[in-house]
């Protein structure tokens, strides 16, 4: 019988093929060499009883000194006793209360693997409910040949010496055709397929399951990037329709208002907008760009190029106030230019409209039909946007301002309502691990703001120990000091709260817990605790002495629409000096007077939430001051709050997101946190990254030249196995 990667592993195994399956779904030859073991031992160094604390589970190489049966007190049958010893001559003993099955394999002089918890019995140390693998040792080993042990994960029912005896029976009778081709392999110095294998699960020293793994993390980088290059072919095939500069247009008249001038940053992005638009295949590109570093302006010149061009553009926001926030200020900057059909408005103005869920029937009918009939040239909205009646003359570009916030869905949604394939520009500040994910993997065209526009001042940022009254005191007193200075203050809690009881089950932002409950992985979580609502923090702060005679308002997702547009105007018009918040200020609020920001409980938000709220202070010319209050006891999330508090950067902060996070699922919808989705390659090595661009150069020459991969069919068999039609377009839209 040929034996291949698709065999079940019952026709080689036998019984045992059944058990993989049942506890580990291990059910093909392929399954079963996938299994990769865990960690390894060293059987001439590693494992030694003196390396582990009683309580531990011990795991350690170790030879049988002595054995012996006796009968069992008050019951049938022989118990056994061994006492192994380490390589160091320390013993332990081993108990046994049915000998059966082991009294012919303990024998004085047997050596293997020992594991169980290590306790203490009298004045012997002894492991408790032990199990053991035994084996010859050295190089002359039928099954290990060499000093790595391979350690898997617990099978019940197997042991992992049965494993390495059932991999060794797969290896020797499996043929595995290679789907990388043998040009690539020399080129990169890349172990054949059979021999990576070989080598993970019976390696003879720690260069071998090196350079295997190395080949296995080649291969997933590869089989994502060959979809990727076959998506980006199939995407130069759409036909969108090519929004060419036009002169004497609305952008020429907007650049020639501007009261500023632009980075070279902004220049240099927006040549790269204006290329990628001009082309007759969709623009797929994100904008990355620090919190303040005019991230707007570019996206609203592209707008202006698209209208100019005879198209509409979309900016999907994902809260009411971020989409009022971006109405207002666009129509403040555009000016004449936005006033088509009014008194005053310019020639070749164009109208800016606004759709967001809280407008009444007639308002959302009234903007509606201006979209469906042309007169609106820039819609700016929330998920209202996204709804089925949502109809647009000639939807030629859309913008999603932090794509984070929301879902691939979402965003695919928007691009449907276009008669042709739009362009499409994603911006961020502090990018989330998937999108740094599929930034790596080449998913999207990148543009980078890095600097920040002339006379911004930077941010100090401290951590704040919240359960120590003195320096909540002097927090308060700070934000005192900022307003007498003529300036404004936030203060930003994790949820709304009730202004009767403060129950911890309501009131959350947008029902959700925040986002720092992705963190941590294999961390107990600490003890629950009352978070700090906006109805508790603001008669908390109307009763501080330090704070006397300020005037403080709230602000949070639940209000009216009303309410919130006449907090959010009255703190722009500086009638407010204290804004109690939740996050729905997170982006896009501009109040340059605002200088002082403090986050209560701050270890419940994630790294690019603090980092995009702290851009809310500083975005005039006085600087800015960012308090994070905690009274978590926890290390690691001190030590990832002084993170943050250490830089403004956002692409360090974004790599330290990832390195706590991981890149989230590049092959589905979840944005973060520990499901991958990648088995081996890990966006935080440097050396798993610079694989992913051998793989992409690799992947695009292949497929420009087999496109259906038809020369390619071990390739194209690993494609199929490894990624099914819905992940790859989730990969596809990133």
């Amino acid at each position: 019988m040929a034996v291949t990667r698709a065999t079940r592993l019952t026709e080689v195994v036998g019984k045992l093929g059944t058990t993989l399956d049942k506890q580990r779904g291990l059910r093909t030859v392929g399954d079963l060499l996938d299994f990769l073991p865990r960690r390894y031992l060293d059987a001439s160094k590693s494992g030694r009883l003196a390396d582990f604390q009683i309580g531990q589970d011990a795991v350690l190489v170790a030879t049988v000194v002595a054995a012996r049966t006796r009968p069992m007190r008050g019951r049938k049958g022989l118990m056994l006793t061994a006492v192994i010893q380490d390589a160091d001559g320390q013993r332990a003993s081993l108990v046994f209360f049915r000998a059966f099955g082991h009294v012919d394999r303990l024998v004085q002089g047997a050596h293997g693997v020992f594991r169980g918890k290590l306790q203490t019995y009298g004045s012997d140390l002894q492991l408790a409910h032990p199990d053991y693998t035994l084996f010859a040792g050295g190089a002359d080993d039928p099954i290990y040949r060499g000093g790595l042990i391979p350690l898997y994960l617990a099978v019940k029912g197997a042991t992992d010496m049965q494993l390495s005896q059932a991999i060794r029976l797969v290896l020797e009778q499996v043929e595995l055709d290679d789907p990388v081709p043998a040009a690539v392999r020399q080129g990169h110095r890349l172990l054949d397929l059979h021999t990576a294998y070989d080598h993970l699960h019976f390696p003879r020293d720690d260069p071998d399951w090196g350079r295997a793994k190395r080949r296995l993390r080649y291969d997933e980088a590869l089989v994502i990037q060959t979809v990727l290059a076959q998506r980006r072919a199939a995407a130069r095939q759409l036909e969108a329709t090519a929004r060419e500069p036009v002169s004497g247009g609305l952008l020429e008249a907007f650049d020639a208002k501007l009261p500023f001038e632009l980075t070279d940053g902004q220049r240099r992005v927006g040549e790269q907008i204006a290329h990628d638009m001009a082309q007759p295949h969709p623009m797929y590109r994100l904008l990355q760009g620090e919190v303040g570093s005019g991230k707007t302006i570019v996206a609203l010149r592209a707008m202006l190029a698209a209208i100019d061009a005879g198209a509409q553009a979309a900016l999907l926001a994902p809260t009411e106030v971020l989409a009022q926030q971006h109405a207002r200020s666009i129509g403040a900057m555009l000016g004449e230019l936005g006033q088509a059909g009014m008194l005053g408005g310019a020639d070749n103005a164009t109208r800016v409209a606004l759709l967001t869920g809280s407008m009444t029937k007639s308002q959302r009918e009234k903007v509606l039909l201006e979209i469906a009939t042309g007169p609106v040239g820039i819609v700016i909205g929330t998920h209202a946007l996204i709804q089925e009646h949502v109809m647009f003359a000639d939807l030629g570009l859309v913008v999603v301002d932090e794509q984070h916030r929301f879902g691939v869905e979402q965003r695919d949604a928007l691009r449907a309502k276009a008669l042709r394939p739009p362009h499409v520009l994603v911006m961020t500040a502090t990018p989330i691990p998937r999108t740094v994910a599929m930034t790596v993997f080449g998913d999207m065209d990148t543009s980078v703001l890095s600097e920040l526009p002339r006379g911004r001042q930077p941010i100090a940022s401290h951590v704040v120990p919240g359960n120590r009254e003195s320096w909540m005191a002097r927090t308060w007193e700070r934000v005192a000091e900022e307003v007498r200075s003529g300036h404004q203050a936030y203060v930003v809690c994790p949820r709304i709260g009730d202004p009767m009881d403060g129950s911890l089950e309501v009131g959350f932002e947008d029902g959700a817990v925040p986002e720092a409950e992705t963190y941590d992985e294999g961390e107990e979580p600490e003890t629950p605790r009352e978070l700090i609502g906006v109805h508790q923090q603001l008669e908390r702060l109307r009763g501080e002495p330090a704070l006397a005679g300020l005037r403080i308002e709230m602000l949070h997702g639940r209000m009216s629409t009303e309410d919130k547009d006449a907090v959010m105007q009255a703190f722009g018009a500086g009638d407010i000096d204290v804004l109690v918040s939740t996050t729905v200020i997170e982006v896009g609020v501009d109040v340059p007077n605002a200088t002082a920001m403090v986050v209560m409980d701050a270890d419940r938000f994630g790294i690019s939430q603090l980092h995009q709220l702290r851009g809310r202070v500083g975005r005039g010319d006085a600087g800015g001051l960012c308090l994070l209050v905690t009274e978590t006891e926890n290390p690691e999330t001190v030590e990832r709050l002084e993170a943050v508090a250490a830089t403004t950067d956002g692409f360090r902060l974004a790599d330290l997101d990832l390195s706590l996070r991981r890149e989230g699922d590049v092959l589905g919808a979840a944005q973060s946190g520990t499901r991958s989705g990648l088995r081996l390659l890990r966006l935080s090595h440097p050396s798993d990254v610079e694989l992913i661009d051998l793989a992409r150069q690799d992947a695009t020459d292949i497929v420009r030249d087999d496109p259906e991969l038809a020369g390619h069919p071990e390739l194209a068999k690993l494609v199929a196995e490894r990624i099914s039609a819905e992940q790859a377009a989730f990969l596809e839209r990133g």
